[in-house]
């Protein structure tokens, strides 16, 4: 068995990125475009999760929280995912739709960062997908108040039995408090690992008129 890493001199865990760089004649005038190509590359390289993403959002008092969720789609311009609407992130983006999105596909020396706007979806979008969830996940939605403590396991599995047989033979609902949100984003940057950390970043902003603007960052 491998050793575990001392925790207090992790300096000298690094390596060296020198895959391909991103150049301005890479770029798109939309930036989902562009993560569009992207997201084919990191699936056709059949990374794990690839719709993996970390969601940062911030309560009404500014405190911060992260986690990751998954990336349902794109649509009209927005990324879209599902969740309780009771959990931490669900009343969190409620209060304050501020929040940010990051992809972090190291395998590709990439990681792409969002920052934008939630906004809930409809109602009927919201149906919809979860009326496609496999009906374990179903009736796991029912059966977990996410964020909220519970005694045990045991307890939980309870809730999930309860659950199975209050829906026998019968299609599972969408619960009242399941939905989902559409991040409008503002920014969207480009991370591509380079040699000699000089690594490239171009971040997209969306200004007034509309139109998305890119600059290179200093790495």
């Amino acid at each position: 068995m491998a050793s575990a890493p001392d925790l207090e001199h992790l300096a000298a865990l690094r390596r060296e990125y020198e895959q391909e760089g991103l150049d301005e004649s890479d770029l798109t005038e939309d930036p989902l475009e562009l993560f569009g190509t992207w997201f084919g590359q990191v699936h056709a390289a059949g990374l794990p999760e690839p719709n993996a993403m970390v969601l940062a959002s911030a309560a009404a008092d500014a405190s911060p929280a992260a986690r990751f969720v998954l990336l349902k789609g794109i649509a009209d311009g927005t990324f879209l995912f599902y969740t309780n609407l009771e959990s931490r992130k669900g009343v969190e983006l409620g209060d304050n739709p501020r929040c940010a999105l990051l992809f972090p596909w190291f395998p590709l020396q990439r990681q792409v960062r969002v920052e934008g706007e939630a906004s809930p979806l409809s109602r009927e979008r919201v149906e919809d997908y979860f009326a496609s969830r496999p009906r374990t996940a179903q009736l796991g939605a029912w059966a977990s108040h996410q964020s909220q403590e519970v005694g045990s396991r045991e307890e939980l599995q309870t809730a999930y039995d309860e659950a199975d047989a209050r829906f026998a033979d019968q299609p599972v609902p969408c619960p009242s408090y399941w939905g989902g949100f559409a991040i409008r984003p503002h920014e969207v940057e480009f991370w591509q690992g380079r040699s000699g950390r000089m690594h490239d970043r171009i971040v997209y902003r969306l200004v007034p008129s509309g139109e998305w603007t890119t600059t290179r960052l200093a790495p």
